[in-house]
């Protein structure tokens, strides 16, 4: 959410469902189920189960999906009882939504589209992600989005990126966040190597937001800087929970799922994993502010990413400090067990020496590394009022597709 990326050469994921880990079929059965048995009119949603072979519905959407404009309709595009199905995002009267304004487009790819929004009435910006209900049906990620949004509503943390509001049209989903111009991608892009003290510094707060998940039973899945938004004064708001999941302690995972880069082994090898797993995208997200690098390149798929994280030496420059090289080598450990994994592994590591791990404290210090952003111009198709948000938005995104 916010300022998340969509870069092609970047953001590389899978999501392959392992034999009896993956219960989402159940949803698509049930659907089925229920629809022979009210006897629905035959709609364009029905022909998605005459995809051949059901292939599209498994496919590892590894490149950001092609814009699916759809034709106006009179009628839902899903029967409305699979409202039923989605009690996180209760339906808004067309009135609800005439206060909004499109501001820009801040990122596309096949997890939906996220928007610079204007909220008139509040006279206030947000982030607003945007998925498509005929993706969700098509990608069997229903019980993704609904988890998605229990999440962001039981969590409260400072370093969190909090929920605004959800809801949905007759299209798609809306999801409402806080907006923040900036991500940790595009200043390390810019700074390439960041200071040791920093590092220190944004590393204390993430060892906080994931420690908090942790205790609550909440596995992220996609820990990497392009989910790491920064406020005006340079601090940290962990954002995009789409991957994430309740996953009690003592309990395992087995989705592949991720950026390809920052996924532990045991997450490329399809499990069994825990939360050690983000403990291991930290390692790599440290990695890259301290030597401008990742530990590992890039491989076009999660196979040869296995081979490549199993057999690969990656060096850390000797120009860094003994104890920054030590929590680097623990924390990309190929045994997850052995990982720093809780909060008093980190107080005590000497790395945050001197380092207070509270909040507040650590808000008070500046982030000297955050370079100050210069306001683009809006384009023409920007701040755009729409009468059917839910409608309008696809003329609005085919158009800045082409701009």
């Amino acid at each position: 959410m916010g300022a998340t990326s969509c870069r092609q050469g970047h953001r590389a994921q899978v999501a392959v469902p392992h034999k009896g880990g993956n219960i989402q079929g159940l949803w698509t059965q049930g659907w089925k189920s229920l629809w022979s048995g009210v006897g629905t009119t035959r709609s364009g949603l029905e022909d998605l189960w005459g995809l051949k072979g059901h292939q599209y519905l498994h496919r590892e959407p590894l490149e950001p999906a092609p814009l699916l404009v759809e034709k106006p309709l009179s009628e839902w595009p899903v029967p409305q009882f699979i409202n039923l199905f989605l009690p996180e995002f209760p339906i808004r009267p067309l009135s609800g939504q005439l206060q909004l304004k499109i501001l820009g487009l801040v990122a596309k790819g096949s997890f939906g589209t996220v928007l610079k929004v204007l909220d008139c009435g509040q006279k206030a910006v947000f982030a607003m992600k945007v998925v498509s209900k005929i993706k969700v049906l098509q990608r069997d990620t229903l019980r993704q989005c609904k988890e998605e949004i229990s999440i962001q509503r039981r969590i409260s943390h400072p370093f969190v990126h909090s929920l605004g509001d959800s809801w949905q049209g007759k299209r798609h989903l809306f999801i409402m966040c806080s907006y923040c111009s900036r991500d940790l991608y595009t200043v390390w892009s810019t700074v390439g190597c960041f200071a040791e003290a920093s590092i220190s510094l944004l590393a204390a707060e993430l060892v906080l937001v994931l420690c908090y998940l942790h205790d609550f039973g909440i596995i992220h899945r996609d820990v990497k800087m392009e989910n790491i938004l920064l406020d005006e004064r340079g601090h940290l708001k962990l954002t995009d929970f789409g991957l994430s999941r309740h996953l009690p302690q003592g309990a395992r995972a087995y989705t592949i799922c991720g950026t390809l880069q920052y996924m532990a082994p045991e997450v490329l090898r399809g499990g069994p994993y825990n939360h050690a797993a983000d403990w291991w995208s930290l390692g790599v997200l440290l990695f890259c502010l301290a030597t401008g690098k990742f530990p590992v390149a890039a491989e076009r798929d999660h196979v040869t990413m296995l081979a490549s994280v199993t057999h690969c030496d990656y060096e850390i420059p000797a120009s860094l400090n003994q104890e920054l090289s030590l929590l680097l080598h623990e924390l990309l450990c190929q045994n997850p067990f052995h990982r720093p994994r809780y909060l008093h592994h980190f107080q005590f590591h000497p790395f945050f020496r001197g380092v207070a791990f509270d909040p507040e404290l650590l808000q008070k210090q500046p982030m000297n590394f955050v370079l100050e952003t210069q306001a683009t111009q809006l384009s023409p198709l920007e701040s755009m009022p729409f009468k059917d948000f839910d409608c309008d938005l696809e003329t609005f995104l085919v158009h800045s597709s082409t701009a």
